[in-house]
């Protein structure tokens, strides 16, 4: 996997909106927050557009993405937000995002990025985007966090077990996201789901019986039981349907009881203020325990 270089001070980071129409004042307070940073920051010419649900046509958010990926001086490109549309972008894309790796940040739709980006062989960026960068206070750790995975201080997460992990210990690359994002690019070029890697899985607004409906789709498939390891990360805006024999997470728990690999649950990652930043594509060591859960990135 290629990793795209970390930023130095003074490097740019340009705001883009590949998907949905963002809110200008959650624009507006992610350039107030990342103004003090030691990075140049840009808004792309339609970041605030709007065409329909969208910032812009399909090839108004291509413009903004090549360009961003084009300018010598933008070293990073955050996602203003996701909401849908992304899947818009991904063929005419590609060969863009392999002459010029940057590191790409977001989640949710922007799932899709990261899967074009994993497509490619190029590492990328799970992270919080405008709104959290607005919302959240300075001491947030994972504003904190994001900013010092750009300029290439690696953090190790220690987090609390949860009842239905499983313990054991992986090692392999890292991979996912959202959903019903992912599953919607099985059998497609950006299908991301392969043997060996340890899967993070997060969605929102989704009932639990399609979370399982999805998880079957993997299962029997063969791709469930591939894994090296399985991060279920938070779901949220749901309610939970006891008529389905439990809670979602057990039914995710049964969903992966058959095989040996270790399972944590209720990670932080989703759409949820806690939402740790991941790098896609980077091998990572897995570690669930009785007492805690770790996740080193194995990349300098």
């Amino acid at each position: 996997m290629i990793q795209p270089p970390f930023l130095i001070p003074g490097d740019g980071l340009s705001i883009v909106s590949p998907a949905s129409i963002i809110n200008p004042d959650y624009v507006k307070g992610a350039v107030e927050r990342l103004e003090s940073w030691p990075v140049g920051v840009s808004v792309s010419l339609h970041c605030l557009g709007r065409s329909g649900v969208y910032s812009g046509t399909v090839e108004e958010r291509l413009d903004d993405l090549r360009t961003a990926l084009y300018d010598p001086e933008v070293k990073a490109i955050l996602c203003s937000r996701g909401g849908y549309g992304t899947v818009h972008l991904l063929d005419s894309l590609a060969p863009d995002v392999v002459h010029n790796p940057k590191w790409i940040i977001g989640f949710s739709d922007i799932s899709a990025l990261h899967a074009l980006c994993v497509s490619q062989g190029i590492m990328s960026l799970h992270a919080p985007m405008c709104k959290h960068l607005t919302a959240e206070p300075d001491d947030d750790r994972c504003t904190q966090y994001l900013r010092q995975i750009l300029f290439g201080e690696i953090p190790h997460y220690h987090e609390k077990p949860h009842p239905l992990n499983r313990c054991g210990e992986a090692r392999g690359m890292l991979v996912g996201g959202n959903m019903a994002v992912l599953c919607g690019l099985i059998g497609t070029p950006y299908d991301i789901f392969r043997p060996g890697t340890v899967l993070f899985i997060e969605d929102i607004a989704e009932p639990p019986y399609k979370i399982e409906r999805m998880l079957y789709q993997l299962k029997l498939s063969g791709q469930l039981a591939s894994l090296a390891g399985l991060i279920v990360g938070r779901f949220t805006e749901y309610t939970e349907n006891e008529g389905l024999g439990g809670t979602l997470y057990e039914l995710i728990a049964r969903m992966v009881e058959e095989y040996d690999y270790p399972v944590c649950f209720d990670f932080p990652v989703g759409h949820v203020p806690d939402n740790l930043p991941l790098i896609e594509g980077a091998e990572v060591t897995f570690s669930v325990g009785n007492s805690s859960v770790d996740l080193s990135f194995c990349i300098k």
